[in-house]
């Protein structure tokens, strides 16, 4: 009977092996690749709860309608929530920008002119989301009441930018509304002079909201 040499033994159980770990490390490349790729988060400058429901959830309302894109600044007039502002409230901001681009800070948009029809889908939204209308008008008005859907405010990302807003807003007029929304600017120009006005504690305690 034929008996296999020890070194070939040794030599066909070391191919075996390396045959072995190679298969091994390829699935492990696999699997790492396809667990990035689901856990991977979407980018998003939005610190507004509304700006986790994204465009593709929003049916058939969407840029048109002032749904933002990731990305937009004040100087996007592509896009209409940005076109659609108030002419002198987009000018300030602009204003503001560019200055604020001195200190390495941009402006980014996560919300602005909004349409009727966009505004009552982010209320039903928010309804569900939190539970109750009465929860819902502390973060969404309605489209009757809304100073996105008149063009005449915007929300600003990201967090340096709101930072650089709160020391020199006031000298553009560009003002907080209300504490619960930091990100939340309108213009007060009457503020240029002094100081911006003290904020409401949500939207429900705005006059303009019991219209």
């Amino acid at each position: 009977m034929n008996r296999i040499p020890p070194l070939a033994r040794t030599t066909s159980r070391r191919i075996r092996w390396l045959l072995f770990v190679g298969l091994t490390v390829v699935i492990a490349a696999i699997t790492a690749t396809l667990v990035h790729q689901v856990a991977k988060p979407s980018s998003s400058s939005a610190a507004s709860p509304l700006n986790t429901l994204r465009i593709e959830d929003r049916g058939a309302l969407g840029e048109a309608d002032g749904a933002v894109p990731d990305g937009v600044t004040v100087f996007d007039d592509a896009i209409p929530a940005v076109a659609n502002l108030d002419p002198d409230l987009l000018r300030t901001l602009r204003q503001a920008a560019t200055d604020a681009a001195d200190d390495g800070v941009e402006f980014y948009v996560n919300s602005g002119w909004r349409s009727r029809e966009y505004q009552e889908q982010l209320l039903r939204e928010a309804v569900s989301k939190y539970g109750s209308e009465e929860e819902a008008a502390r973060w969404v008005a309605t489209a009757e009441t809304s100073p996105h859907v008149s063009g005449d405010a915007v929300d600003i990302g990201h967090s340096d930018a709101a930072a650089w807003l709160s020391e020199h807003g006031a000298e553009y007029g560009l003002c907080p509304i209300y504490r619960n929304e930091p990100w939340h600017y309108e213009l007060r120009t009457d503020a240029i002079d002094g100081r911006c006005p003290r904020m409401y504690a949500d939207p429900t305690q705005d006059p303009r909201m019991q219209q």
